[in-house]
């Protein structure tokens, strides 16, 4: 299992295929492992790289007192450079997708083209923010996140047609969320409290002259298709796709439908050197 270490702490990514590089950033409380169906497919064609973030998957405890969207941007930023990429895409959902802006608004010359799923880079909304929070004291509470807590939480990933058709999805969730280790739940609640406190970059979504494919599921509770449109009608060069019967895990939810339109786009936008 590879690892790269940026500001003393290890990065846990997995490395699949060859050809142009692709970086792919995965939600809150998951894990890299979230992208398997796309990785399986695109690494056929590219050379994809997916990065659990600190105190999720393999990588490192945060051990931060704060932290901020963009200290996240450039730990992605110092791990593409730790790999020598000079050009690479971005494809990131939900707090992938908010750095992934960012990553593209500071390093606009190295990102080549990108894709932000089920995401916002809005500020929160006051009432999701106060649930939100809520739900983060709630872990720090009771150590953990209990089965009472994950039968709260997991729910809102999903489509309610995924949650009707496939209870096995929702299910593994709950026991992925009771499993996290007590030591990673600071490190948690700090990424919670970064991602639900953010700055507001709407004002700045016209400065990315990339080509950028916004992607949301239809039934999205915590980004619902208005904030993902809001997004697609500010950027310069953006294209919005709405994912039917999906949720906030779209590329799972409906990963076929998915994986072919992340194809179609990359096989569009990135031009390979000879």
């Amino acid at each position: 299992m590879p690892f790269k270490t940026i500001n003393g702490r290890k990065l846990h990514y997995l490395d699949e295929g060859e050809g142009f590089p692709i970086l792919f950033g995965h939600s809150f409380l998951w894990d890299a492992h979230m992208w398997a169906p796309q990785l399986k497919a695109l690494s056929q064609q590219y050379r994809c790289l997916a990065v659990d973030l600190w105190d999720h998957g393999q990588s490192d405890h945060l051990n931060a007192d704060r932290y901020t969207m963009p200290e996240l941007a450039d730990d992605y930023w110092q791990f593409t450079q730790a790999l020598g990429l000079e050009q690479f895409a971005v494809i990131g959902l939900s707090v992938g997708g908010m750095w992934g802006v960012q990553l593209t608004l500071d390093h606009p010359e190295a990102v080549s083209a990108l894709v932000i799923m089920d995401t916002y880079v809005g500020a929160e909304p006051k009432a999701t923010q106060e649930s939100y929070l809520g739900l983060l004291a709630a872990m720090r509470a009771n150590k953990g996140v209990s089965e009472e807590l994950a039968n709260i939480i997991a729910p809102i990933f999903f489509s309610p047609k995924t949650c009707e058709n496939n209870p096995q999805m929702v299910q593994a969730l709950k026991a992925h969320l009771m499993a996290f280790p007590a030591n990673n739940l600071p490190g948690i609640e700090i990424l919670g409290k970064m991602i639900f406190t953010r700055d507001c970059l709407l004002a700045r979504l016209p400065e990315i002259k990339q080509p950028t494919l916004v992607v949301v599921g239809a039934d999205d509770k915590p980004r619902p298709p208005t904030e993902a449109k809001n997004m697609a009608d500010r950027l310069y060069n953006g294209k919005l796709a709405v994912i039917k019967d999906a949720g906030h895990i779209a590329n799972l939810e409906q990963a076929a439908e998915v994986t072919k339109l992340l194809s179609s786009f990359l096989e569009s936008q990135i031009v390979y050197s000879s």
